[in-house]
């Protein structure tokens, strides 16, 4: 009985999830022209979150796409079209979007986690996770959210006078502050994948010192007090390894770096090329690249490095926000690639990280000659 009652609401999942929407959407049209439609979007926002306790992901996932679509046809003006004029709507819808799938699948996984644990000292264990997690995210998500929605009220005020340098300045904040966004929300998608397994490692030919400074580019920003090292071989050859992932470990690790380091401190990227053994006849002990990122900055507590790597880990005495999942995705992505890393703090003090892939090698010198 209890099974078949399960199966008709997962067969009407997705036409509650539609209908509710549709719902909530059908009320606010008929008193649209005395209300904003930043008000809409936070009521289908708790509709979004409501369904998620409640509903599979799919279904989730569809009512936070449907309620953008709406929010964007019948309240953000022109009416009827899907086409905006304003750039600061086009963004803000794109933030509710994110908000609302983030809400989503937070709020479903959740749900599902409560439903699997059930020994006490388990569920205990994983409330403090859970806790720490929207603690952090109600720091690094609102404070960009928060200056976003700042600017752009300053910026579309008929009230306030704004010159063209401070208008520069708006838009500059907002960019900032969108990037920092996205790096929360990329690291919350690629911890989700890592949980789901569904990580497969897409290996070619990279070039790491382009990668590096692409990485280094994106972060200029926030490396703009520190001081930048590179240490490459001229001759250093390509490596077959998933870009994507190669990029997402350094780019966790020297921004780890610049958060946690004091201004002017030294960070220092070094790429290596270590032959080791042949990988036919002992592929274990290949390590070919050597990737080490270090600082001069204070270091970790030894009693704690052993945890940096833990999902929602953060150090004892470590500022406030951040979201704890940086390291451990480095940790993820690098074992996706048959990799190895550790982390000890440096003889003259400041951290070491060492990354060990054991790839294959195609050497650029060779390749010219010919």
């Amino acid at each position: 009985m209890k099974s078949s009652l399960d199966q008709i609401k997962k067969k009407n999942q997705y036409l509650i999830s539609v209908l509710s929407v549709l719902a909530v959407a059908s009320m606010c049209l008929f008193v649209r022209n005395f209300i904003d439609y930043k008000f809409v979007g936070y009521l289908l926002m708790v509709v979004v979150t409501l369904l998620a306790t409640f509903l599979d992901i799919y279904p989730v996932l569809l009512s936070a796409l449907l309620s953008a679509l709406i929010l964007d046809f019948f309240f953000i003006e022109p009416y009827y079209t899907i086409h905006i004029n304003s750039a600061e709507d086009s963004l803000l819808l794109i933030l509710f979007f994110l908000i609302a799938l983030i809400n989503g699948v937070l709020s479903y996984k959740i749900r599902k986690a409560e439903k699997k644990l059930q020994i006490k000292e388990i569920r205990v264990n994983t409330m403090k996770l859970y806790n720490a997690l929207l603690d952090s995210l109600s720091h690094e998500l609102r404070t960009p959210i928060s200056a976003i929605m700042g600017a752009i009220d300053t910026i579309q005020s008929k009230t306030v006078i704004i010159s063209d340098e401070n208008r520069q300045k708006l838009y500059s904040e907002i960019e900032k502050a969108s990037l920092r966004l996205n790096h929360q929300v990329e690291n919350l998608l690629n911890m989700s994948r890592l949980e789901s397994g569904v990580i497969q490692p897409k290996m070619d030919w990279c070039d790491l010192k382009e990668l590096i400074y692409n990485v280094l580019g994106h972060l200029k920003e926030d490396l703009q007090f520190h001081k930048i090292v590179v240490q490459a071989n001229e001759n250093l050859p390509l490596f077959k390894l998933d870009y994507g992932l190669t990029e997402q470990i350094i780019y966790n690790l020297i921004f780890n770096a610049s958060q946690y380091t004091p201004k002017g401190a030294k960070i220092e990227i070094k790429v290596e090329y270590n032959p080791g053994v042949d990988f036919e006849y002992n592929p274990d002990k290949l390590m070919s690249c050597i990737i080490t990122i270090s600082d001069d900055g204070n270091g970790f507590p030894e009693e704690e490095i052993g945890k940096v790597f833990d999902k929602f880990y953060r150090l004892q005495n470590s500022k406030t926000g951040g979201t704890g999942l940086g390291l451990s995705i480095v940790k993820g992505f690098v074992e996706a690639q048959h990799g190895t890393i550790t982390l000890e703090n440096g003889e003259e003090g400041g951290s070491v990280f060492k990354i060990r892939f054991p790839a294959l090698v195609m050497n650029i010198a060779t390749i010219s000659n010919e």
